[in-house]
């Protein structure tokens, strides 16, 4: 279970959260991911490596380009690897460094 260390290695609040899983391929995956922007909670989601930039782009884009996310890597593993800050810049650093192996992605809740 990949989604415990990286939810409290995120830094965000981990007393209440909502765990989706890997979001669908194509139907409904902008639909699923409008209805997290509104998510309160901290939000935890699988991806893969090849869709891992389609991912950050979509939450830059429904979710705003403050919004804080931590993309975690191959947890308990030797490349084990965290990753903080906004989509937008999450999205420059893995376009510059491809990711590779599991990855989980959490998301801050929105704040009112």
């Amino acid at each position: 279970t990949a989604f415990v260390p990286a939810l409290v290695v995120s830094g965000f609040p981990t007393d209440k959260f909502v765990f989706e899983g890997f979001l669908p391929h194509k139907k409904g995956r902008q639909t699923r991911l409008k209805l997290l922007a509104q998510e309160e909670r901290t939000v935890v989601l699988y991806e893969s490596p090849h869709r891992l930039l389609k991912c950050l782009e979509q939450i830059n884009e429904f979710m705003g380009p403050d919004r804080q996310v931590c993309v975690c890597r191959e947890i308990s593993k030797f490349y084990e690897e965290h990753q903080r800050g906004t989509a937008s810049a999450l999205f420059k650093h893995f376009t510059d460094k491809p990711p590779k192996g599991e990855i989980v992605i959490v998301i801050e809740g929105l704040t009112k």
